[in-house]
């Protein structure tokens, strides 16, 4: 059972990981790109936090706390873009 999750999650960063190309090379809009593989990275760490490190049953504190951790490194991210745009 634990060896077929992980397949599937494989399966799912590679779509992820092709979506994220897709959308380099698709999306005209800085902007909406920028967005779009932050939200994309966001999601394959979410994946790898749950399924690769194994806390897909771990208490709910930590998982929301890892969370926390990616999204808030994407918010940085985006901070920095915004910086970068504006100098």
């Amino acid at each position: 059972m634990l060896r077929d999750r992980l397949n599937l999650a494989w399966l799912h960063l590679l779509g992820l990981a092709a979506a994220t190309l897709a959308a380099s090379l698709l999306v005209p809009n800085r902007w909406l790109l920028d967005a779009l593989v932050l939200s994309l990275a966001v999601a394959k760490g979410r994946a790898i936090v749950l399924d690769y490190l194994g806390l897909r049953q771990a208490p709910a504190l930590w998982r929301g706390l890892l969370t926390t951790w990616l999204a808030s490194l994407a918010a940085f991210a985006a901070l920095a873009v915004a910086v970068r745009a504006l100098i």
